[in-house]
């Protein structure tokens, strides 16, 4: 609990004691009506003061006004009836107040799971000078400036590691608890903790522009963009609220006249009373609280996940997906090349791999990159000599006296070697050793490991349709599509395209919604253009940051599966506690005004239903079994 959380209980123990104090104790008269005066004056001086204030601003009908009316319009009518009897106007505040301080601790607690994020803005960055580490603003911080990590202290500004090895802790960022391995060379992300060694890393980014500072801008925006429950409850409660309040109204004075015009008593005591109780049930504070506490709290339980959802109408919108339309390379794949096969090799395949490792050692090529992956270490270019990059064609070289040549189908025509040609999709690499053929080695863009249960989850959780646009050929988006069990897809597309095709799916859809998954600049048009967009891995693409509506923190084609199971479980509780709360509401609106329901119950369905509301909004919190 925080101070105010903990006045408030104060406030309520108080109150409460003076109540059964003024019960218990055989106090006279005046006395008793004291000790009720003082207890309802510690638990309602705030509401009276909060309705005093909204009739002075001309913002008269809300909550504080209704439990204003109804306390002191029960205290009123105990004075008239002479009966001492206060017990129902310090009751109904009590409650009040007890169903307040419930609903501020569960907002505090989906507050707090945003806080959590809020933590890794970073408050300094340590530059080195004369010798010594210097604490400054990272606002103040030039790109290309040199910036010591020291172990324990979060990374405050994108950049890349110059010098030290260590691990970060990515957790804050992409919800995954496993530590990342980073050396001279590797790429850093602000926000991320450095757990081991100190590192000094060069900065790519201002501070502004850092990956920590668009987070933090995409979450403290989340809550102006409404979604249409919220946007109804607002609208409702301008109409409701005045509409209940002329209601009671009518219910203290019309039915008393219409008696006396028709000779019968009055009983202006009665229907002054049930109107007071009308008051109090139409309050109408679980739908205003529970509606958008549940959207909070949905999207604080997704940020925790490393979903970023910037608004609860992203989160409603995500809730309706029925088609999923992925980018390829870097979504589906990995977006960089790895060695995926030797085939046909007349030696042994780690041979094959050794000697084109070192014969591409000298290439800064991503197929050269690949070679040496796989190869597992550093080649040792004394073992190399005499290399001869062909253009278009491949590279020659002479490791430990062996001719060695890795190349194309071309270099292997050119160099008169009868190879073996390769039906899979992909780079292939053929390799030679002293003009004999030693088999080829496949390259190709393989698929992200959880992409296939990824698909399964999406379709449990109620995705009728998942599609693939790629501008790779026809065959490779096939070989692709099929290994992974994508239901569609189309080759050979630019980003004109794709825009063009997610056009014509929205178009031909009938129900449901259509999301784009993307990862880099080139997706931006189709992420703005689609119903919802969804940049994964995009840590480092500001125009996908930018222009997605979710943002997921790492490369897990499984968290889009998770965001729209958060998503749905958020709108059907949102859902649950607006049929709950109007039903409960109306229901006991009719009965107050009939004479069935007095005070006390008015009372108990009022911050019972506020309360059983709120609690079922803050299981939007809990997104772990998702």
């Amino acid at each position: 609990m925080n101070r105010k959380q903990k006045k408030m209980l104060r406030r309520i123990i108080i109150s409460a004691a003076l109540l059964i104090l003024a019960n218990l104790l055989p106090l006279p008269l005046w006395a008793r009506t004291v000790v009720y005066a003082a207890a309802y004056l510690v638990i309602g001086w705030d509401i009276l003061r909060k309705a005093g204030l909204g009739i002075v601003n001309r913002q008269v009908f809300d909550e504080n006004f209704l439990m204003a009316v109804a306390t002191v319009g029960a205290i009123a009518l105990a004075v008239y009836e002479g009966s001492g009897d206060y017990n129902e106007a310090v009751a109904v505040m009590l409650f009040y107040q007890i169903g307040e301080l419930f609903q501020n601790i569960a907002v505090g607690k989906s507050r707090r799971s945003i806080s959590a994020l809020m933590d890794i803005r970073p408050d300094y960055a340590n530059i080195e000078q004369d010798g010594a580490l210097v604490q400054v603003d990272p606002d103040e911080v030039e790109v290309g400036t040199v910036i010591v990590v020291q172990p324990g202290e979060r990374i405050p500004i994108d950049g890349v590691v110059t010098e030290g090895v260590s691990t970060v802790n990515t957790a804050a960022l992409t919800g995954e608890s496993l530590p990342r391995d980073v050396a001279a060379g590797d790429e850093v992300i602000s926000g991320c903790i450095n757990l081991s060694g100190l590192i000094k890393v060069q900065t790519t980014r201002a501070f502004g522009e850092s990956t920590v500072s668009k987070i933090l801008e995409l979450v403290e925006n989340s809550s102006s963009r409404k979604s249409q429950p919220e946007n109804f409850i607002s609208k409702f409660a301008r109409i409701y609220t005045p509409a209940v309040c002329y209601s009671a109204l009518a219910l203290a004075v019309l039915p008393p006249v219409i008696r006396l015009l028709m000779g019968i008593p009055a009983d202006f005591g009665t229907w002054l009373y049930r109107a007071l109780t009308f008051l109090v049930i139409s309050c109408p504070c679980a739908l205003v609280i529970s509606i958008p506490l549940s959207f909070f709290a949905g999207i604080g339980g997704a940020s925790k996940e490393g979903i970023l959802i910037k608004g609860s109408n992203y989160l409603e919108t995500l809730s309706q997906v029925k088609t999923v339309v992925f980018d390829k390379t870097g979504t589906i794949t990995r977006g960089v090349f790895e060695v995926s096969g030797i085939h046909h090799a007349a030696v042994d395949e780690d041979r094959v791999i050794e000697y084109a490792a070192h014969a591409e050692c000298a290439s800064s090529h991503p197929i050269s990159q690949s070679l040496r992956r796989h190869y597992g270490k550093e080649p040792d270019r004394s073992r190399v000599s005499d290399i001869e990059e062909i253009s278009g064609r491949g590279v020659m070289a002479t490791v430990d006296g062996v001719r060695v040549a890795a190349g194309n189908d071309k270099l292997m025509e050119q160099l008169g070697v009868e190879y073996t040609p390769c039906h899979s999709v992909g780079t292939v690499i053929h390799v030679a050793l002293d003009g004999t053929y030693a088999g080829h080695i496949l390259i190709s863009d393989v698929e992200k490991d959880d992409v296939r249960e990824a698909l399964t989850a999406l379709r449990k959780a109620g995705v009728e349709k998942t599609v693939m646009l790629t501008g790779d050929s026809d065959s490779a988006a096939r070989q692709i599509a099929e290994r992974v069990g994508i239901d569609e897809y189309h080759s050979q597309l630019l980003p004109g395209d794709k825009v063009a095709m997610v056009e014509a799916m929205l178009n031909a859809m009938r129900g449901g919604k259509l999301a784009f998954v993307g990862d880099g600049i080139n997706d931006a048009p189709v992420l703005s253009r689609a119903d919802i967009g969804i940049a994964m891995g995009v840590l480092g693409s500001d125009a996908a940051i930018e222009a997605a509506d979710v943002v997921l923190m790492d490369d897990k084609p499984m968290k889009i599966a998770k965001a729209i199971a958060i998503s749905r479980k958020c709108l059907r509780i949102v859902y649950e506690n607006i049929v709950f709360a109007l039903a409960v509401k109306f229901s006991c609106l009719v009965l107050g005004a009939l004479g069935l329901a007095g005070m006390w119950a008015a009372i108990f369905a009022d911050v019972g239903v506020m309360v059983l509301a709120v609690l079922n909004a803050m299981r939007a919190l809990n997104t772990k079994n998702l």
